[in-house]
């Protein structure tokens, strides 16, 4: 069976059974307790599992293949990609999934059917295992299914799943299949030295329980299933192997990254590890560019590098000098592009990063490896390379550590790994120190918003029709005040949360910030202006209508930006972050180098006679898949359900949007981009204004131009001139002043030489600048009889500056001769064998040094 075909039997099967069909949601996900990237089926079901959302299927049940990333964080498979068989860091999860609706009846008899008859597995290999409390799911696998008993055994935690230290939770059923003896021991999944034998290819979890902060567990009055099969996993069951890299997809990418290095299986131990790496790490690179994640060093982008420059080092080992990622990237759009469009959509941009990371990073490692051979020449022989320069090569060139202790080894050495856990551990000190996060509400608050939403729903948003409205408040949470309507948007989308007013007949209250406590709730920060606001209480609440205006502004300017850089720079450009408040707008986007001067021009001005045409803007409702046939581009990281807005800017501009816009492009005002930089590795940042921004900062410029002008005695039309005048006269004084001091030199110069002891000067003299000190040096060594000199100083500003200056026939070396002085101060110097000057930051050893020099002096010359 092909993977497609898997795929396809698995969606049928459970639509038959009346279950929705959820296409894969992206590798980024979305709801605030999720990991870095979507690691299972359930992911995008959070929220209903959470009752934070009103599930949209009826009856409530769906079915997904989930493409899944497991790289970073708590389930992180990367140091066992390639040596095991079993884990990949890419893979897709097939599910199904009942929220409220069916329960274990149906799911462990479907479970069976799926397995047995339509896939074809031979029940007799299959073993399947049960928590050690769950006496009903064993009574159905026994009785309805008819399942042997002998082959059904009960464990503890690793039949018990948990979304977190609070919250839904229950047993789970596995299916295993035995791959027989040759592949380990007998004695079932419980035994845990046949693990190699005894395969996980199906997962029923039943949550069923509530796990409250004091550990007590409640049952949960809509309990759920949620299914997980390894896609990979069945089909190495039905090849028959316990390798997922023998079959479909992988089996594939395995033969083209033989292909690519001209190794095969079998060759060596290395060279298996490699193939099968380079497989896996293709499929993941290319679904997380293809999602929009951008190399870089933070976060999501920090780990896609560490993944494409690992393949490139495995390569890289293999004594492969050609470039392989984007050969096999363009193997695996081939492979997998029918079942996921997003892949072909993306070939450009995916082959573009892939290849550029490669080059970048095979220059790195040709560093790294003459490194790590300069290190180990240094060490004595049978020596110990340090470990904080094991952690450098792991950390700095991507070296793994067993990779720098095999050459180690290889050449008799060994190395400190102690040392290198303690700076590993260090960096995730500091890593974690910065990590960037929301707070986590106190149990007690995330409680309550769990009631309001159970018990109200979520807050009807009035803000795209009124600027007020008439509420009531539903709930209190310290300076948060919960509506049952607002007409206050929420932060989200980049977009800031609205501020105003509540008032009702015993106080008022300025809201601060609108922000969602759980998806759905606004929740509105408070500072309390006179009296006080009650639960249950009627208010008045109304936006700051000027800013909003303001915000609309920047809004809709942000999409007319994004289309306006994908026309200039090219399709490759996609939105990685935006921010859109009153004073201006903030917007990253992918790109690989600085804009020229030219290229933000043309973005300005391509936005601007967009905003002149002042053609009608469009904001509406629709479902997902209109607005795919619309051709409307998703933002980054933002969620969409099945219902989504569609922002249609003029002609050229439509992309998905929840944030509030102008009514025409007009009424954005004129767009002025005040910066461009990077952010990290192929990421850059434009800022820009709109609106009365532009004119103000017009205005500004313009008294300051006047000012400029006034102040070289110009008009503001001559001001070019006028500072280009100045500028040369200023020179010319330079000139002057430093002709005054070289003479001013030469005329101490004669009375430092006269106390030359054997034509050798050493002395000291601060208050100088450093240039000044050098040409005095310069000045004592053109005395008659001098064959050096030495002067130290403490110039203006802290630090120290120690010059020699000595005559070419003097047997003595400038460098040399202040090498340890400048050592003693905290400092260096150069190697110039005439004229030397050397720094230093502690003026309190001065003294000390010049006396070393002193000492250094061969007597006699």
């Amino acid at each position: 069976m092909r993977a497609s075909e898997l795929r396809q039997a698995w969606i049928e099967f459970f639509q038959a059974r009346a279950h929705t069909h959820v296409p894969s949601s992206s590798l980024i996900p979305t709801h605030p307790s999720a990991p870095m990237f979507t690691n299972s089926g359930m992911m995008q079901f959070v929220p209903y599992f959470l009752g934070e959302e009103p599930v949209p299927f009826t009856p409530r049940r769906a079915v997904s293949v989930q493409k899944c990333v497991r790289a970073g964080g708590k389930h992180n498979d990367l140091d066992a990609i390639g040596r095991s068989l079993r884990h990949l860091s890419f893979f897709e999860m097939l599910g199904n999934f009942s929220f409220g609706d069916y329960f274990k009846a149906e799911a462990i008899p479907w479970a069976w059917e799926m397995v047995t008859e339509v896939l074809g597995i031979d029940g007799d290999r299959v073993w399947v295992t049960v928590h050690e409390s769950d006496d009903e799911a064993e009574e159905i696998w026994a009785d309805a299914v008819g399942f042997p008993r002998e082959r059904i055994q009960r464990l503890g935690e690793d039949n018990f799943w948990e979304m977190g230290d609070t919250g839904p939770c229950g047993p789970s059923s596995e299916l295993f299949f035995d791959f027989g003896p040759e592949h380990g021991p007998d004695g079932g999944p419980a035994n845990p030295a046949a693990e190699r034998r005894y395969v996980e290819i199906y997962n029923n979890v039943f949550p069923q329980f509530f796990r409250r902060a004091d550990g007590s567990l409640v049952d949960l009055e809509n309990k759920g299933i949620d299914v997980g099969a390894g896609l990979e996993r069945i089909l190495g069951a039905l090849a028959g192997t316990p390798s997922m890299y023998a079959a479909d997809s992988l089996s594939m990418l395995v033969d083209a990254a033989q292909a690519v290095t001209g190794k095969r299986l079998g060759d060596s131990d290395l060279g298996d590890i490699a193939l099968r790496l380079l497989a896996d790490h293709t499929r993941t690179m290319a679904f997380l560019i293809a999602d929009g994640v951008i190399p870089s060093n933070e976060d999501r982008g920090y780990v896609l590098r560490r993944i494409i420059r690992r393949a490139i080092r495995f390569a890289y080992l293999l004594d492969v000098e050609t470039p392989v990622c984007p050969p096999l990237v363009e193997r695996c759009i081939e492979i997998m592009g029918d079942d996921y469009p997003e892949l072909v959509g993306s070939q450009d941009l995916v082959l573009g990063i892939v290849s550029r990371e490669e080059d970048r990073f095979r220059q790195t490692l040709r560093v790294g490896s003459q490194t790590l051979d300069t290190e180990l020449d240094r060490l004595p022989e049978g020596g110990s390379l340090p470990g904080a320069v094991a952690f450098q090569l792991h950390d700095t060139y991507g070296f793994p550590l067993e990779v720098t202790q095999e050459v180690a080894e290889l050449k008799g050495y060994t190395i400190d790994r102690a040392g290198f856990d303690t700076a590993m551990d260090e960096q995730r000190r500091r890593a974690k120190a910065g990590r960037k996060g929301g707070g986590v509400a106190s149990d007690d608050a995330a409680a309550e918003y769990q009631r309001l939403v159970g018990e109200h729903g979520p807050t009807t948003f009035t803000g795209r029709d009124e600027d007020a409205t008439e509420a009531t408040v539903i709930g209190i949470v310290g300076d948060e005040v919960f509506l049952d309507r607002t007409p206050f948007y929420a932060e989200s989308g980049g977009q800031v949360g609205d501020t105003g007013q509540m008032q009702s007949d015993t106080g008022i209250v300025e809201v601060l910030d609108t922000t969602y406590a759980l998806p759905g709730l606004h929740r509105h920060r408070i500072t309390v202006v006179e009296g006080e606001v009650s639960v249950g209480q009627k208010v008045l609440v109304g936006i700051d209508v000027e800013r909003r205006a303001a915000i609309r502004r920047n809004h809709t300017g942000t999409h007319v930006l994004h289309w306006a850089l994908r026309s200039v720079l090219g399709d490759h450009v996609k939105q990685q972050g935006s921010l859109v408040a009153p004073g201006r707008l903030r917007f990253d986007f992918s790109h690989f180098e600085a804009l020229t001067p030219d290229e933000i021009t043309a973005v300005e001005d391509a936005v601007n006679h967009e905003i002149l045409a002042n053609a009608p803007v469009h904001h509406f409702e629709t479902t997902k898949e209109e607005a795919e046939k619309l051709g409307a581009i998703a933002f980054f990281g933002d969620k969409y359900g099945e219902r989504v807005r569609v922002l249609q800017a003029g002609e050229h501009s439509t992309e998905l949007c929840g944030g509030t816009h102008v009514s025409a492009l007009g009424d954005i005002g004129p767009m002025k981009i005040i910066a461009e930089g990077s952010i990290g590795s192929n990421l850059r940042r434009i800022e820009a204004v709109t609106g009365l921004g532009p004119i103000e900062r017009l205005r500004h410029e313009e008294a300051v131009l006047l000012r400029s002008a006034s102040l070289v005695g110009v008009s503001p039309e001559e001001l070019v001139e006028g500072i280009e005048k100045r500028l040369a006269e200023l020179k010319d004084l330079r000139d002057e002043l430093k002709a005054v001091k070289r003479q001013a030199a030469t005329g101490q110069a004669g009375a430092i030489a006269a106390d030359a002891v054997d034509g050798i000067v050493v002395t000291r003299r601060d208050e100088m600048p450093r240039d000044d000190l050098r040409d005095l040096a310069i000045a004592v060594r053109q005395q008659p009889g001098i064959r050096g000199v030495v002067i130290g100083g403490a110039p203006e500003g802290g630090g120290v500056a120690i010059v020699a200056a000595v005559a070419t026939d003097s047997g003595l070396h400038a460098s040399d001769l202040i090498a340890g002085a400048a050592k003693l101060v905290q400092g260096g110097t150069g190697k110039n064998a005439d004229l030397a000057v050397a720094g230093g930051r502690d003026p309190s050893k001065l003294d000390e040094a010049l006396d070393m020099v002193r000492g250094a002096i061969p007597a006699g010359g």
